[in-house]
């Protein structure tokens, strides 16, 4: 049980998915059980104006219009410059709540003075019962990528202790407006992925762990803005995986990336695009590491 039930700013971004944010919305008043909140949805430009939609669809929520659009880190942190909410949670509009969800990992915060950041146990929306995410291993420092923890693996409750994690689930994140204050909003160099790992870097800097929760439950449609692949993603992957290491590794991991990504990552991923002729891929990928050098290249 709660000892208290805080004030949670639930915050999350919308680009030309009107539907999709509807049916989030719709999640949250039918599958909700936590009373104190606060639904903040901030629209990064989308090609119509969806305030109607989404008023209609949760009538208290309050809608942000950006006047382009800014990214992942930008947009939500439109969001989290006018959260009222002690705690904030931040979560993608393509998942569905279940009840139980924000009381579980409200639970962390109360159980591990420690804690500065939690996530939920994620499952696939189209494969329920499959787990998507139930924590994330540590990025390798030869390739610069890691894995989610039980990704694609049915849930047997193999994964159901609160457990210490490496990153949280940039789909959806809770973290206290105290530890916001100290380490800052998202980082919005990134733009669109690698974000929640560079956030959850600095987090723990300040000394805080993150923590998975598996008692609560999220499900997630995944990717349903950027697509499963596409050049868009190609570009924002191989840009931020370098940018990531280049900002959070020591040195000598540092040199080791650069080695591997030199001599194994270009020259596979290369060859690979040219024999499948992925030739946009091809540009998105190389774009993405030119832009190491010349922050004007960008993904059009």
């Amino acid at each position: 049980m709660l000892k208290d039930t805080p004030l949670i700013s639930i915050i999350a971004l919308n680009w030309n998915t009107t539907a999709v944010t509807c049916d989030f919305l719709h999640s949250i008043r039918d599958q909700n059980t936590y009373s104190n909140i606060e639904v903040i949805v901030v629209d990064n430009a989308s090609k119509e104006d969806p305030t109607a939609a989404f008023l209609e669809a949760y009538p208290k929520a309050r809608i942000v219009r950006n006047s382009a659009n800014l990214g992942f880190s930008a947009g939500n942190n439109a969001g989290i410059r006018i959260a009222k909410g002690e705690y904030l949670f931040i979560v993608n509009n393509d998942t569905e709540f279940t009840p139980g969800l924000l009381e579980g990992l409200l639970q962390i915060f109360e159980a591990y003075p420690d804690a500065g950041m939690a996530s939920p146990k994620f499952h696939y929306f189209f494969a329920k019962g499959t787990i998507e995410y139930a924590g994330y291993q540590a990025v390798n420092p030869f390739t610069g990528r890691n894995a989610m923890v039980g990704c694609k693996e049915p849930d047997n409750g193999q994964y159901n202790e609160i457990v210490q994690t490496n990153y949280v689930h940039g789909g959806g994140m809770m973290i206290p407006r105290k530890v916001v204050d100290e380490v800052g909003v998202m980082p919005e160099e990134f733009f669109l992925y690698y974000e929640e790992f560079d956030w959850s870097e600095q987090v723990k800097r300040k000394g805080y762990k993150i923590y998975y929760q598996p008692k609560s439950l999220i499900y997630h449609k995944e990717s349903m803005t950027t697509g499963k692949s596409s050049p868009l993603k190609t570009f924002y992957l191989t840009r931020n995986r370098i940018l990531f290491m280049r900002r959070n590794m020591p040195l000598p991991v540092k040199m080791v990336f650069a080695l591997y990504f030199t001599f194994m990552t270009i020259p596979k991923n290369t060859l690979q695009y040219l024999l499948k002729g992925q030739k946009e891929h091809l540009k998105s990928f190389w774009k993405g590491i030119l832009w190491q050098f010349n922050r004007r290249i960008t993904f059009n």
